[in-house]
């Protein structure tokens, strides 16, 4: 129960506020709309106060202030948008280790949708990626903990953890039942661009996120594939399905290593001046003007959609695919007192012909639907799988000892190239690639004619 002395104290709290209230309206209230506004405002601050006064003498424990704060201020923020909250410093550290692209979890990018978490995208190459998880999955339980209720950061703290820790989660994916995947947690270490040679002149690039260094990895990467063809490649694909964006600078830098015109890559509007940014093109073509085809889908998110917007608007590649996840938001850190912060969402991109992303996502020139070109009846059955075929299994290994340092290197350098054909199969039997491929190949012979 509230004691008497603490009644008195919100009494007297309120009556202070009255009191302001009286000597402010006249004082700040110059016009009938500024001083209906600001009455509003305080029979607002009045009912938060009522509220804040109830819970301290009704609710049945004893709440501290500073938990009664935390929690308005929380749901003040998180009622924004679902990118914007009030850090707590461990979620302000946890944030801070993201963004240094290594970490203990699962390597999936997440979002709130109604009361569940959404999978944006699996990353690349990670324990989630590998157990199945796609974008646009449900996350409704993580281990045996309902999602309802739940922040987005609350869902990212039991998500990550120690490295070869387990965790559960029950997924709800369309046209399927919900169904549960146990996942094992490993050091998340993201490796942002990869690239083959599709075929003679043809060119892949897969970039899996958008990092500080991922345009001079890129630039590295367009040489390295020159390099293996003997001469400059004829058409590139860009592959940016299921990137769930990451540093604006950098999505900046990859559009710019394609684009030659003289214009805008992307521009942001907010409210305040400082949020009001032009990214200009510069000068330049790395793929000196042949033809690029970019493949999106609904998991390509925020810095991806930057960059398929800006190369769209500059008809610079032929967009193909699904429409994209729509994250087309800027969302500003601001360094609070004890460690705490405030992600707040302060600008909206824009594609340099003035397309807002937010909500719309980047429409491709060419849809394509997500079907395989893989024979059903030729994928194996758990049931005829050999040792060979499983994740994890151990390899047979030559005798370190009867090996020289050359012959280890050789060794490791051919299983590389071995893994490297196997990749490209795979790839030519993705739909989206052969199709990306197959229109490379009728732009080149036009562009020959």
């Amino acid at each position: 129960s509230m004691t008497f002395f603490n009644f008195f104290k919100h009494s007297v709290f309120l009556i202070l506020f009255y009191s302001l209230a009286g000597a402010l309206l006249p004082a700040y209230a110059k016009t009938d709309s500024e001083k209906q506004k600001l009455e509003a405002f305080f029979k607002d601050l009045e009912s938060f106060t009522r509220v804040f006064s109830d819970i301290k003498q009704l609710y049945v424990d004893d709440v501290d202030n500073k938990e009664l704060f935390d929690n308005a201020i929380k749901g003040m923020v998180t009622g924004l948008d679902p990118h914007s909250n009030y850090l707590e410093p461990k979620e302000q550290k946890d944030l801070l280790e993201s963004a240094s692209g290594k970490f203990g979890g699962l390597g999936i990018v997440i979002g709130m949708k109604d009361d569940s978490i959404q999978v944006i995208s699996p990353i690349d190459d990670t324990p989630a990626y590998r157990a199945g998880i796609q974008a646009g999955d449900l996350i409704v339980k993580i281990g045996d903990k309902p999602v309802r209720g739940m922040t987005l950061e609350d869902g990212v703290d039991l998500m990550r953890g120690e490295p070869e820790t387990e965790v559960q989660l029950t997924i709800v994916r369309k046209n399927k039942k919900p169904f549960v995947v146990n996942i094992v947690r490993e050091i998340i270490t993201i490796t942002s661009v990869k690239g083959y040679l599709l075929e003679e002149d043809i060119g892949y690039i897969r970039i899996s996120s958008f990092q500080n260094p991922t345009a001079k990895l890129l630039k590295e990467t367009v040489n390295k594939l020159v390099k293996e063809n003997d001469r400059y490649l004829e058409s590139l694909i860009l592959d940016l399905r299921n990137n769930p964006g990451g540093v604006l600078d950098s999505a900046v830098d990859v559009s710019n290593l394609f684009i030659d015109k003289k214009g805008l890559v992307v521009y942001t509007e907010g409210r305040i001046p400082s949020s009001n940014l032009k990214f200009k093109t510069e000068p330049g073509d790395i793929m000196l003007s042949s033809p690029i085809v970019v493949l999106i889908n609904e998991g390509s998110a925020s810095a991806a959609e930057i960059v398929a917007g800006a190369l769209q608007d500059h008809k610079r590649a032929i967009i193909m695919g699904a429409t994209s996840f729509g994250k087309g938001s800027v969302q500003t850190i601001i360094e609070l007192e004890d460690g705490y912060g405030l992600k707040v969402t302060t600008a909206r991109y824009y594609t340099p012909s003035g397309r807002s992303i937010q909500a719309k996502g980047i429409e491709p020139d060419i849809a394509l639907k997500n079907i395989s070109l893989e024979n059903e009846k030729e994928e194996s059955v758990i049931g005829d799988a050999k040792e060979k075929d499983l994740n994890g299994h151990l390899e047979v290994e030559d005798d370190p000892s009867e090996l020289s340092s050359e012959e280890i290197i050789e060794s490791q350098e051919n299983k590389k190239e071995e893994q490297d054909k196997k990749t490209i199969e795979k790839l030519k039997k993705d739909y989206f690639v052969h199709e990306a491929s197959n229109l490379l190949k009728a732009l080149t012979v036009l562009n020959k004619q």
